[in-house]
């Protein structure tokens, strides 16, 4: 293997993603039909799948109206950045200019073949998946911009039931018709919701004509919804607040623009015993919490991304009593869950956006990749859930007579594959096909082959090193590493400067594909090491696995907010050397520099001016 001079690879243009063929028919179309004061949402499910029947009247039709708006929106939703680049819309203007003399139906095929080639995930929005249990109904989607999962529990007791249902996952068709459809539904109107293959038919149908869709899901958007589903399950941090406080921050982001250069995150201040304090970046706009105190053993400052897709949960508010918070880590997933009366709503948002590789890496460390691992655990598992559609964890350790870590690995693996969900609002796993086909799950384990070689780098082979991390105030934290490639003979040195965000700002290495290429053709295998090496240190740390006292290399921040200001103390440790840095967040801080004779003194001092600092009331806001 060699990861130094690879043109004809590395160098080369990059092919195209990888995609799952994802088929659809359906028997009719979905739609609300209304008719002398009643009206029936049929809701179409795929022929390629099993049978799933539903037909109950639903008791509050508004609520439930404004609950599928809210998923609608998050499926369609796109927060990507689109820079100013005027080369899609030259490349359009061509198109158009060579297809002005064909006719209709020319014209709008050549114009879905550009689509494709340039824009292919404008066909993304996979219908959303829904899933029938003696307990609830579930409608699963993920967003376009693989930045949001979302997931709609309704209790059977938000229904009243006119016949025995038919349990399963299939898909629906759901349109923009259907949503525009949804729009009518009224209080006043009785409303039956029926879910079936049959649908509403065409009145211009045939026998055996259906509705076919065909759709290309790149594997990176099907990943993203396993994964981001999956760690749902790690551990976390859980506080709860009041829906005016969601609503207070939505209203404030609503009023004010970002500012360009500047922080835009939303931090969430946990302290024992009190409430929480959601902060906005950069105005550190302060709003407490008023849902109940934080029942945690520690402080810690989390820091989230991608803040601005809670808006899209704002129709739903109204109708919600609760809002809890499940927080994994800075810039890591987050889940909010809207509790309202019969029915829960699940987002998760992902601590990044698709182009955003750093991020993204940082998260995939935190979940397993034993793609070759034995199935006979999740096989178990499966086989209990067949009898009993969902079961919490402790259940399943009982029936399957696994240890937790092998049932974790086990339940971790199944919501990878497609096979299993954790459903976060009941705390229970449910047997959930997502596909009607198995997904395969070597090609979801990592999204190319610099991906692959990195990973083989750094886990199996142990050549990645960081040799140095460097906090530089105002620019965030920069990190040099050294990667050893034996077959080359040689040693590369990647060096990147990750932001408070956790994005890299700057990314720099020694080989010969990053003095040819840049970042034009992605990060090098050896900055996707290094970052992979970085995520992994912070991981194992957030998760209480480095019980080693004695470290060479590594940086934390502290916060603690007064009447005078938030006040910020960075702590770095080079080896002998101990490096303090403190003062307000918006002023010019001050520097401190110890010197040791030993790595040991010096990491000896460092955990102690950490104990030092958390006993004062400072937060541990290091950034993932």
């Amino acid at each position: 293997m060699s990861t130094g001079d690879e043109p004809r690879d590395e160098s080369s243009e990059p092919s195209p993603p990888e995609a799952t063929e994802i088929h659809l028919s359906y028997a009719g179309v979905s739609s609300l039909v209304t008719s002398e004061g009643t009206s029936r949402l049929a809701l179409a499910a795929n022929l390629r799948r099993d049978p799933v029947r539903f037909d109950a009247t639903i008791k509050d039709p508004l609520r439930f109206r404004e609950a599928m708006a809210t998923l609608y929106a998050i499926v369609a939703s796109d927060f990507r950045y689109i820079p100013k680049d005027r080369t899609a819309y030259l490349a359009y203007q061509r198109m158009k200019r060579e297809s002005s003399t064909l006719n209709t139906w020319q014209a709008q095929r050549e114009y879905f073949s550009w689509l494709l080639r340039n824009d292919p995930t404008s066909f993304v929005v996979l219908d959303p998946v829904i899933t029938v249990h003696p307990d609830q109904v579930l409608f699963e989607v993920f967003s376009k911009d693989e930045g949001a999962y979302a997931k709609l529990g309704i209790d059977l007791d938000a229904f009243e039931h006119a016949g025995d249902p038919t349990f399963g996952t299939t898909n629906i068709d759901f349109s923009q018709a259907l949503f525009q459809g949804l729009q009518q539904m009224r209080s006043y109107r009785e409303t039956r919701l029926t879910i079936n293959q049959e649908g509403v038919k065409f009145a211009t149908n045939v026998a055996g004509e259906v509705l076919e869709k065909q759709i290309r899901v790149p594997d990176s958007w099907l990943r993203g919804f396993l994964q981001v589903q999956s760690s749902a399950a790690l551990p976390r941090e859980r506080c709860t607040l009041a829906p005016i406080d969601l609503y207070n921050a939505l209203r404030h982001l609503r009023m004010h623009a970002d500012r360009k250069g500047q922080r835009r995150g939303l931090r969430v201040e946990l302290i024992p015993g009190e409430p929480p304090r959601l902060v906005l970046e950069p105005w550190n706009e302060v709003i407490p919490a008023t849902g109940g105190n934080y029942q945690g053993k520690g402080g810690r400052v989390v820091r989230l991304w991608g803040r601005r897709r809670l808006s899209l949960l704002q129709r739903f508010l109204p109708f919600t009593e609760e809002v809890e918070v499940h927080l994994l880590g800075s810039g890591l997933p987050s889940f909010w869950i809207l509790r309202s009366q019969g029915m829960s709503l699940t987002l998760g948002l992902t601590g990044f956006t698709a182009a955003n590789w750093s991020q993204a890496l940082n998260f995939d460390m935190l979940l397993p990749r034993k793609a070759e691992a034995t199935t006979k655990p999740l096989d178990a598992v499966i086989a209990h859930l067949k009898k009993r559609w969902a079961a919490g964890p402790g259940e399943l350790a009982k029936e399957t007579g696994l240890a937790w870590p092998a049932l974790l690995e086990a339940l971790q693996l199944g919501c990878q594959q497609g096979r299993l969900m954790y459903d976060l609002a009941n705390d229970v796993y449910r047997l959930r096909p997502l596909t009607d086909e198995p997904i395969d799950p070597t090609r979801m384990e990592f999204r190319d082959r610099r991906e692959r070689t990195a990973f083989d780098l750094l886990v199996r082979r142990d050549a990645v090193k960081i040799v140095s991390e460097n906090r530089i105030p105002g620019s965030g934290l920069e990190l040099t590493g050294q990667v050893v490639v034996a077959e080359d003979k040689r040693e590369y040195r990647p060096l990147m400067l990750l932001t408070d965000e956790g994005m890299a700002a700057r990314a720099e290495c020694t080989c010969a594909f990053f003095r040819k290429q840049g970042l034009k053709a992605g990060p090098c295998v050896h900055l996707i090491a290094l970052r992979l090496a970085y995520a992994a240190q912070e991981a194992r740390r957030l998760q209480g696995l480095d019980t080693q006292r004695v470290i060479t290399v590594e940086t934390r921040s502290f916060s603690r907010r007064g009447d005078g200001g938030e006040e910020v103390y960075l702590l770095s440790l080079e080896r002998r050397r101990l490096k303090i840095r403190w003062g307000l967040d918006d002023q010019s801080s001050r520097l401190q520099t110890f010197a040791f004779d030993s790595n040991e003194a010096a990491s000896a001092a460092y955990f102690a001016r950490i104990d030092e600092l958390k006993s004062r009331g400072f937060l541990d806001a290091t950034a993932g």
